[in-house]
């Protein structure tokens, strides 16, 4: 009988921040059961990526394999941990269990897209188990920047595995659950063979703060303002909107929301119980009603959305409003790694305005989600772990975080995307690689990395994009000229513009051509984007795309 393994396969998460999709096995090798745990999204940007809508992990292994997959489970509802469930459980078509506001944000998600909502279990926290094929699995809550985050128990023949989601250590974290070490001490009892954790901050050295010390300098920051105070931060953070919200109550302002995806994560929050006593919104119907100096204002957009609130606002206009000198606006958040770019775009274009920029740099408007390396060996101290196994971070963050755990005694491993470990020993092992790789959201169609779109888009993006016509008559021979049409792309100092060059370039090769090659489209095709990257190059030294239309006429 083939001896049976655990394995852990990240196909998401582990190598960048976001895109959070892994896979934990058991049974023989090639026969494990699976469970998956998250399927979320990262965010595209225009260098990489342009056009494109969501980024997500390729789960063709996965889907190949969707007759052994036992459940998913998803740890709370950023979309770096659920944005693909609408997008990608078709595919699977497997159980979905979470916890009861996560349930409510996973479900609009499979609304969306016209898949059945019901697919999703609610579960209660520890010590509620679910049996999924050989795993016993439990919602383990941690505090996180959004309600009723939850790190799993994993229990298989193997021994405990704790994943531990996204988490911080805060005692007061105003919306959601207080991190409880007593609980997790108890988890940890009956020994933890792999903690699997977050790894985001680790290069934090501060310990981590509370979301409660946040109010009195948000509130000291707005509460002597003459202008009209506008604040940005994820849409999901709904402890951050509170805090924001009651910041700008308790300096005398009143407080509008904008955007609908804030709009309806407060509203979610709301239903489920999870956000009380938020402070008093003024309804969309009323604001013109309120006096723009009297306004706190709190729009999406923190990581510099081109379509959020804060974009349209530094672009002169956002619902009516528009900002000027003596306004103040600000980021209640960080940036994520990748970001830096579109956000300093937008700080740039409200200081061309006369807005007063404020972000995070002193460190006294944000907190983190994310635990801080302090906070992390406090975890690895309070859970004792055989192993480590890094997890959520670009390679950098794993290797540091492994790191440390091997410094203090613990078996530690960097499982990269794509990269199988065995865990069923001494020491965790990477036992196998699988192709791993994203799929892209482009508009309504899921496309892959592979398939040439986003090549395509950026090498028309570098190096422009030239159209080019030719007519074959009834006898293969070029009837009339060229036509040549270009896009992106400079036209030389002269008289002659790059279209003509490009097609006289053309019209001097066909003339030259053999009749073996006009009667081919590929090698007329080969021939003509060889004479347009050629003249191109020597004229304006650029290499452009080329797209080759030919017309052959057919004799009646």
């Amino acid at each position: 009988m083939a001896k049976n393994r655990l394995i852990y396969l990240p196909l998401g998460g582990a190598g960048e921040i976001g895109m959070n999709t892994y896979v934990y096995g058991y049974g023989p090798a090639g026969k494990e059961r699976l469970i998956l745990v998250d399927l979320g999204v990262t965010f595209p940007d225009m260098d990489s990526s342009p056009g494109v809508d969501l980024i997500m992990a390729d789960i063709a292994w996965l889907e190949e394999r969707r007759d052994r997959i036992e459940a998913i489970f998803i740890t709370h509802a950023h979309e770096d941990h659920i944005g693909a469930l609408g997008l990608m459980h078709d595919r699977l078509a497997a159980p979905v269990h979470a916890r009861a506001f996560t349930a409510a944000i996973g479900r609009l998600k499979l609304e969306e897209k016209g898949q059945d909502p019901n697919v999703i279990t609610e579960v209660a926290a520890y010590p509620e188990t679910v049996e999924a094929g050989p795993f016993r699995v439990s919602f383990l809550p941690v505090s996180h920047s959004i309600p009723e985050s939850a790190g799993l128990v994993i229990d298989t023949p193997e021994g405990r595995i704790v994943h531990t989601g996204d988490f911080k250590l805060d005692g007061k974290p105003q919306v959601g659950e207080a991190f409880d070490p007593l609980l997790w001490k108890e988890v940890a009892k009956p020994g933890v063979k792999a903690l699997v954790c977050d790894s985001t901050n680790v290069f934090s050295l501060a310990p981590g703060r509370s979301e409660s010390t946040l109010i009195g300098p948000i509130t000291e920051l707005i509460r002597d303002r003459q202008g009209m105070v506008v604040a940005t931060t994820f849409a999901s953070n709904v402890a951050r909107l509170r805090t924001l919200a009651q910041a700008g109550v308790d300096a005398g302002r009143s407080v509008v929301v904008m955007g609908r995806a804030m709009i309806r994560m407060i509203s979610v929050s709301q239903a489920a119980g999870v956000l009380t006593n938020f402070p008093p919104i003024v309804p969309q119907e009323d604001w013109g009603t309120v006096p723009r100096n009297d306004m706190m204002v709190l729009v999406t957009g923190s990581q510099g959305e081109r379509r959020a609130g804060s974009a349209q606002l530094a672009n002169g206009k956002y619902n009516g409003i528009t900002l000027g000198i003596g306004d103040l606006f600000l980021f209640s958040s960080k940036t994520i790694p990748g970001n830096e770019l579109p956000v300093s775009r937008i700080m740039n274009r409200f200081s061309e305005m006369g807005v007063d920029v404020v972000d995070d740099s002193n460190g006294h408007y944000h907190v983190s989600g994310h635990a801080n390396r302090p906070d992390l060996e406090a975890l690895h101290d309070l859970m004792k772990p055989e192993m480590l196994i890094p997890m959520h971070g670009e390679h950098r963050h794993l290797r540091q975080h492994a790191m440390i755990g091997e410094a203090k005694g613990i078996a530690s491993l960097v499982v990269p995307n794509g990269a199988m470990a065995d865990l069923s020993g001494k020491r965790p092992k990477i036992v196998e690689y699988i192709e791993s790789g994203r799929i892209y959201l482009d508009g309504n169609v899921l496309i892959g990395a592979m398939d040439g779109v986003v090549r395509d888009r950026i090498r028309m993006a570098l190096n422009g994009h030239v159209v080019v016509g030719i007519i074959i008559d009834e006898d293969d021979e070029p009837l009339g000229g060229a036509w040549v049409e270009t896009h992106g792309m400079p036209d030389p100092e002269g008289e002659h513009s790059l279209a003509d060059l490009i097609e006289e370039a053309v019209e001097y090769q066909l003339s030259r051509a053999s009749d073996k090659t006009i009667m081919s489209d590929d090698a007329l095709e080969e021939l003509i984007q060889r004479a347009v990257r050629k003249i191109s190059k020597d004229v304006i030294g650029k290499k452009p795309e080329c797209r080759v239309m030919i017309n052959r006429l057919v004799g009646g």
